[in-house]
C-alpha cells in the first residue's frame, strides 16, 4: 500500500509542482454517520437483512495531491442481546474498528492538479486496522482489511469543506491468540466468508496552512529561457542602477561645489554703494523692481526726505539721476533709466508740491558701480545742484 503511495506520488510530482508540505500542513479531520451489513449470510442475518448503525470520526494528511494517511475509528451500534442480533452482544456499542489506511486521490493522479481541489474528486482508501467486538460471554479482537472509495464534493470559497459518501467492506483477517479464525471462528465473525459492507455519509474541514489557503497551492515554474531572459533583466537594472548611482554622486558633488561657492559669498564683505560723481548726493535712494519704473508705496518715503529737505532749503535744488542694473540691452536699460528719473521728479512735483523748475532729471543707462548687488543699482539718486 505504502509503495504504490508512493509511487503514485513520484509520477503525479512530474506532472505538477506544488509548494513545501511542512509537518502542520493539510491536516484535517470528520466525522461520518452510516448503516453496516453482512456481505454473506450467516443465522438469521445476509445481506441487507440486518443493519448496524454507525458512527465514525477520521483524521488524516494528504502528503500530496495524490497520496495521504488517515486514520478511522468506526463504532457499530444498538444490536440486541438475542438470536435475531447483527454483531452477537448486549452493549450500546456493540463493535469497534480502529484502521489506518493510505488515501489516493484518483481525480489527481490520472488527470493532474489543476491548483484548488476540484468541485468533485474521487478518492480510494485502503489500509490496516483492529477489530474489537463486545461479546456476552468474550471479548473478541481481530486484525481487520479495509477499503473504500470516497465520492467527495469539496465546498466552500477555500474549498475547506469536504463532503463525502463512502461505500467500503471490511473484513477479519486473524483473531488474536487463534491460529485463524476461519477455522476456529469468531464472536465477531468479521472473517472473510462474512466480511461487513458499509456505506457512510461524512464530512471533513480541512485546516489551514502554511501558504495561505487550505490545500495545496500550485508552484509557479519557470522554464529556462524565461528565467535567463530574467536574470538579463536584472543585471540591466543592476547597470542602469549603477549608472544613477554615479549620476548621484555627481550631483552630490555639485551640490557641495554650489554650497561652498555660496559660503565663500556670504562671508565676502559687503562693500556700500559707490557713487561715480563726486557731487553732493543726498543719502535717499529710491529702489526700483526689476525692469520696472513703478514706484513702491514704501520708497515714498525716500522722496518725502528729499521734498522736506528742499522746503526747508528754499533756494536748494536738485538732480534727479536714474539708474539701471546691466541685465537686458543697453538701448532699453537707458530709457529706463531715464523712466526712473522721470517718474521720482513727477511725484516730488504733484505729491509733495515741489516746483519743477527746482528739479532736474538725468538717465544714466546701466551701471554696476553703484553696488556690487545689482537690487541696489535699480535706484534713483538725489544730487544737490544747489552750489
Amino acid at each position: 500500500m505504502l509503495a504504490a503511495g508512493f509511487m503514485a506520488a513520484s509520477v503525479n510530482a512530474q506532472n505538477t509542482a506544488i509548494t513545501a508540505n511542512k509537518a502542520g500542513d493539510n491536516w484535517y479531520m470528520g466525522v461520518n454517520v452510516g448503516v453496516a451489513t453482512p456481505q454473506q449470510k450467516f443465522g438469521d442475518y445476509g445481506f441487507f437483512k440486518g443493519f448496524a448503525p454507525k458512527l465514525g470520526v477520521r483524521v488524516g494528511k494528504n502528503l500530496t495531491t495524490v497520496f495521504g494517511l488517515a486514520a478511522d475509528v468506526d463504532l457499530y451500534m444498538l444490536s440486541k442481546e438475542d438470536s435475531k442480533s447483527l454483531m452477537g452482544t448486549k452493549t450500546f456499542v456493540d463493535g469497534m474498528n480502529v484502521d489506518l489506511m493510505g488515501t489516493f486521490n484518483l481525480s489527481n493522479l490520472f488527470a493532474g492538479y489543476p491548483g484548488e481541489p476540484r468541485t468533485f474528486e474521487v478518492i480510494a482508501l485502503t489500509g490496516l486496522g483492529w477489530t474489537h467486538a463486545f461479546g456476552t460471554a468474550n471479548k473478541s479482537n481481530a486484525i481487520n482489511a479495509k477499503a473504500g472509495l470516497d465520492f467527495t464534493f469539496n465546498l466552500g470559497a477555500n474549498k475547506a469543506w469536504q463532503i463525502y459518501i463512502e461505500p467500503a467492506v471490511i473484513y477479519g483477517l486473524e483473531h488474536w491468540g487463534r491460529s485463524n479464525i476461519l477455522t476456529e471462528g469468531s464472536d465477531f465473525k468479521f472473517d472473510s466468508r462474512a466480511a461487513l459492507f458499509q456505506l457512510s455519509a461524512g464530512f471533513n474541514y480541512k485546516f489551514g496552512n502554511s501558504n495561505g489557503t487550505h490545500n495545496f497551492a500550485k508552484a509557479q515554474l519557470r522554464d529556462q529561457a524565461e528565467i535567463d531572459g530574467l536574470n538579463a533583466k536584472i543585471n540591466e537594472l543592476r547597470a542602469d542602477n549603477n549608472a544613477k548611482d554615479g549620476q548621484l554622486s555627481a550631483k552630490d558633488q555639485q551640490i557641495a561645489d554650489l554650497k561652498k561657492k555660496l559660503a565663500d559669498c556670504e562671508a565676502r564683505p559687503q562693500t556700500a554703494a559707490v557713487v561715480e560723481k563726486t557731487e553732493n548726493v543726498l543719502q535717499p535712494h529710491v529702489i526700483f523692481r526689476q525692469g520696472k519704473s513703478t514706484i513702491d508705496p514704501a520708497q515714498y518715503a525716500s522722496i518725502e526726505m528729499v521734498a522736506k529737505y528742499m522746503k526747508n532749503h528754499k533756494d536748494a535744488k536738485v538732480k534727479v539721476q536714474g539708474y539701471a542694473s546691466p541685465e537686458g540691452k543697453a538701448e532699453f536699460n537707458q530709457k529706463l533709466s531715464e523712466k526712473r528719473a522721470e517718474v521720482v521728479k513727477n511725484a516730488l512735483v504733484k505729491r509733495y508740491k515741489i516746483a519743477a523748475d527746482r528739479i532736474t532729471i538725468e538717465g544714466l543707462g546701466a551701471t554696476d558701480k553703484l553696488s556690487s548687488e545689482n537690487d541696489f543699482n535699480r535706484v534713483a539718486m538725489f544730487v544737490d545742484t544747489t552750489k
